[in-house]
């Protein structure tokens, strides 16, 4: 019996090793600091260090938020096969410096593309807060004649609370329940729509998945800095209080997520243009892609 528990608790250790290395370099790729991995995690600076030392006692909850900050899933940091292979890090690394269609069309051959009935003619508009989803979504939806849809409104509608609560009282995983809840209900609801989804939406795989293959996404982008003014203008200032590290981390967030935002089938870049100029590219970029059609 000792030798069994012995062996059960090396077993243990080395389980414990092998994670911590992997959130450590999954970090580390990110170029995301660890108090940045904290702020967007929500997980203690403390814990990521003893985790990425191989001495904490690892939480399924914990780790959870942590792979879902990095952008991962959480079966990665526990598989029994070594993802830092040197084959899987060459083919990262060249994935990574790969322009934009060279990514699409890396894409459309390890993840054939459904075809555009699917999709039907829905559109949806996906990036960081303050990128212009809600207002430039709304707006095509009027020139359109089609519907608009907030995917976090439709969130809000099914549990019948804000946002921000459903987060306090059901965490990162109820949201991302309801989120592909809604996700699925407006597609089998909508034959045509303007979408906007919330950024974080790419953190879950199935569901950016399904994003993707029900509807024609756009990926509207801007500069950190103005993501950050953008939001403040709207009277938000969570971004900023108490939290002078702030833009670091945005841009953190923005570097976590953008091959995501680039597997969409077009990128709207609104930086330093006027609403109407925005929208005019939109509407263009729309007709030229043949959504619609």
């Amino acid at each position: 019996m000792p030798d069994t528990a012995q062996a059960a608790d090396d077993i243990s250790a080395r389980l414990i090793r092998a994670v911590g290395e992997r959130v450590r370099r999954a970090r580390e790729r990110h170029n995301m600091p660890r108090r940045v991995l904290s702020e967007v995690s929500g997980v203690s600076p403390r814990y990521l260090a003893q985790l990425e030392a191989g001495e904490g006692n690892i939480s399924i909850g914990l780790l959870q938020r942590v792979a879902q900050a990095l952008d991962h899933r959480i079966e990665w940091f526990l598989s029994e096969d070594d993802p830092w292979s040197s084959e899987t890090l060459r083919m990262a690394d060249l994935f990574r410096a790969a322009t934009p269609d060279q990514r699409r069309a890396v894409m459309s051959v390890l993840q054939p593309e459904t075809g555009a009935a699917e999709r039907g003619r829905r559109i949806c508009l996906l990036g960081l807060r303050g990128a212009g989803k809600s207002t430039l979504g709304r707006m095509a939806a009027q020139v359109l004649g089609l519907p608009f849809v907030e995917l976090n409104e439709e969130i809000e509608a099914q549990s019948g609370m804000p946002v921000d609560e459903v987060m306090a009282l059901y965490g990162q995983e109820g949201y991302r329940k309801l989120e592909a809840q809604a996700l699925d209900r407006v597609t089998r609801d909508h034959a045509a729509m303007v979408l906007a989804v919330a950024g974080g939406i790419v953190a879950e795989p199935d569901t950016f998945d399904t994003l993707l293959r029900r509807t024609h996404t756009i990926w509207v982008r801007t500069s950190p800095d103005e993501h950050m003014s953008r939001v403040r203008a709207q009277g938000d200032t969570r971004p900023m209080a108490g939290n002078p590290e702030a833009m670091e981390q945005l841009k953190s967030i923005l570097l976590s997520r953008s091959a995501q935002y680039e597997r969409a089938q077009a990128q709207l870049d609104t930086a330093g243009r006027a609403v109407d100029r925005s929208l005019a590219e939109l509407l263009a970029l729309i007709e030229r892609q043949g959504f619609l059609a």
